[in-house]
This record gives C-alpha cells, structure tokens and sequence, in this order.
C-alpha cells in the first residue's frame, strides 16, 4: 500500500489490467481530501441550491483544467512536475508564481489536515485533539522524511470505502432528513462556497503523475483525467445532501469553528456508531494526503529550489505546525482561503501554459483540447474574481 519515492511500482495482474482505473483513482485520490469535510457546511451557509450550483460549476472548471494541464504534459517529450512545465512555457517568473502557489496551498492543507486529524481523533477515542494533533504529524512527518508514498492501490481502497461509508451514511441515516433544510437560498453567500469547493476539486499537483504513470498508454490519459475529475463531483453533491439534510444550517450554526468538519458534526446528530468509521476513513484519507502533498513540497524545494534535502524538510513541516499550535487557524477557513488563492493561481498560470504549449509544444499529444479563447477568458477571470474576493473578505 505504501512504496519508497524513486522505486517503480509493481501491481498485481489486475491492476497491471486496469491501468485506466489505477490512473484514475490516483486523480481522485489527490482530489478527494479534506475538502469534502468542509463542503456541506459552506454549502449549508448559501443553500443547497446555491450550493449545488458552485459545486457543478467549479467542478466543470477543474475538469477542464486538468484536461488541459493533461495537454501540456502530453504536448512535451520529458518528464517535468507541475513547476517544470511551468517554466517550460512561461519562464522562470511563471515558475516562480507557480512555486508560490504550491507553497500556500500546501501549507494551509497540512495546516488544516493538522487541525482536522486533531479533532477526528479526538471523536473517535477521547482526549485532547492537540495531543492527537502532534501525534499524527509526528508519524506523517517521519513518512515524508523516509520519502515513502501511498500507491495508486491505496487510493483506490480509501475512495472505494469512502463511497461506501457514504452510502451507508445515506442508507442508515435517512430517517433523521429533514427536507426542510433543502429549501433556504441566501444570496447574500453565493460567492461563499467557492475557496472550500475549489480547495475540495484542486488535482492539478497529480496530472504529471498520471502521464508517467501512463508513459505506455498516453491514449488513455484523457478519460483518466475524466473519470478521476467527475466522480468527485457526483460524490460531493451527495455528500452535501446527507450531511445538510441530517444538520442543518441552524445546528451547523451552533457548533464551534471546528466541529463544523462534516464527520465530525455527523457524530454530534446523527448515529455515532456509524459516524466512528466515517471519521477513520477521513482521518486516513487526510494521513495519505498530507504525506502525499508534503511529499511534493519537499521535492520543490529539493529539486526546485536547489535546497539540502534536511533544510527541505525542516521548511516544509515546521511552518504548517507552527501555525497550526497557535491556534488562530480553523479548519473551514484555511480551506477557504488556500482553496481561492492557490487553487486561483494554479488555475491562471495552467490557462496561460495551455495556450504557450500549443505553440511552443515539442510532441504531438494524444489528444488536444478545442476549448476556444472564450473558455479560457471566462477561466481566468473565475480564477482572478475568486482572489480578489477571498481576500477582501479576509483582509477587509
């Protein structure tokens, strides 16, 4: 389930057979983190309409940018991570953006897998989340010293018990829905769902991955990115119709900052027994993805940066602790504002990769995206709207 960074992965005969759904399940696993927790509480605050409607479209938007980001690797004879064909296309400045971007929106999701692992496992076996909290990085943290990485059979089996646990959540909880917390629209919080939506659907740091991972079935990488993209999206609807239905805007109101995690606030109205292994999952889905995500920083200021791999990885675990033992971070909104400003600049720098590589591209690729400058435009903007208003509503 786990493998040394560097070494070839090995599969069974069924996974060597289901290259598609290996790749996939790969995306999704990158995808699908601890912005799902998030989701039913923003959504909750716009209304489930409103909701719903951010969900769809920022869920659209990732997929067409992972589709194109896909283009950009298939459009380039070597191997790069995500900055490497950034700089590629855009130069060292676009690089240097990009670089930016992977630190803010790594630190806040180690900041908030930190705070979340805290409390999951104080619900699951008592005590003090902070002591949890040190717990969990200090294992994770020893992981991503030792560079070992989950494998795309492991984020199989978590997403697979994730849908699971979800539909058992659906099945055994039904009776406590409330359809009357279906039915309030507050425009006033449209926009507000957007950082935690957009944190929830961010996959691009996986897409390289994919296309080494398919280096002997390029043709496939489309629908693997197509796969890995829209089942997050069908997933994350239905999670937000359990969980709303079960809470509701007025119970979520009532819990402190950082028991409005989903698993945890279903702990608190709905059957606790049932609950204990939906935040198991969440607590392991967040331990692959903060070892996963430290992983990529680390190699960034490794192999980027040029920097000794000892001082890479005291600057990649040491500020996301520190700031997490302050106390001033709550879950919700380190995903709200990492998810709109790196997930924003992501979103830019690859729109504007996109273009450079169809014109300065030194391969065919396998497939090319048709999306027209109006698409692109209409992207761009999203992305820009979406900083600007995180952080006036964060600084002002």
């Amino acid at each position: 389930m786990f493998k040394k960074r560097g070494v070839q992965k090995e599969y069974g005969s069924f996974f060597t057979k289901h290259k598609l759904w290996m790749a996939s399940a790969t995306l999704m696993g990158t995808i699908i983190g601890a912005g799902v927790l998030g989701i039913p509480y923003v959504v909750a605050q716009s209304g489930l309409l409103l909701g719903i409607i951010n969900i769809l479209g920022v869920g659209i938007a990732l997929l067409i940018l992972h589709l194109c980001l896909g283009e950009i690797t298939l459009r380039t004879k070597k191997l790069h991570q995500l900055t490497g064909y950034i700089e590629k296309y855009l130069g060292r400045k676009g690089k240097y953006f990009m670089i930016f971007s992977m630190t803010v929106g790594i630190y806040g999701a180690l900041i908030a897998y930190i705070i979340g692992e805290g409390e999951i496992l104080k619900i699951i076996f008592g005590g003090n989340a902070l002591i949890y909290a040190l717990l969990f990085f200090a294992i994770a943290s020893y992981v991503i010293y030792k560079g070992v990485k989950t494998t795309g059979r492991t984020d199989m089996v978590i997403i697979a018990l994730m849908i699971v646990i979800i539909i058992a959540i659906g099945i055994f909880s039904f009776n406590k829905i409330d359809v009357a917390n279906y039915t309030g629209i507050y425009w006033a919080n449209i926009f507000l769902p957007y950082g935690v939506v957009l944190f929830a659907f961010v996959g691009t740091a996986a897409i390289p991955e994919l296309r080494e991972e398919l280096e002997k079935n390029k043709k496939q990488m489309k629908k693997a990115i197509i796969i890995g993209s829209i089942i997050p999206i069908v997933l994350y609807i239905i999670f937000a119709l359990i969980v709303i239905g079960i809470i509701g805007l007025q119970n979520f109101n009532s819990l402190a900052p950082n028991e409005r995690i989903a698993t945890i606030a279903l702990g608190i109205f709905a059957d606790k027994y049932l609950l204990i292994a939906a935040n198991i999952f969440a607590a392991l889905a967040m331990f692959t993805s903060f070892i996963g995500l430290g992983l990529a920083l680390k190699d960034m200021y490794e192999i980027d940066l040029k920097i000794h791999k000892t001082i890479a990885f005291i600057f990649t675990i040491l500020p996301p602790l520190i700031i997490a033992l302050t106390g001033l971070a709550q879950f919700i909104a380190v995903l709200d504002f990492t998810g709109a400003i790196a997930g924003g600049v992501d979103g830019i720098l690859i729109m504007l990769a996109f273009w450079a590589a169809k014109k300065h591209g030194d391969r065919k690729p396998e497939y090319s995206m048709n999306i027209g400058k109006i698409v692109t435009v209409a992207l761009v903007m999203m992305f820009g709207l979406g900083i600007l208003y995180q952080l006036w509503m964060t600084f002002f």
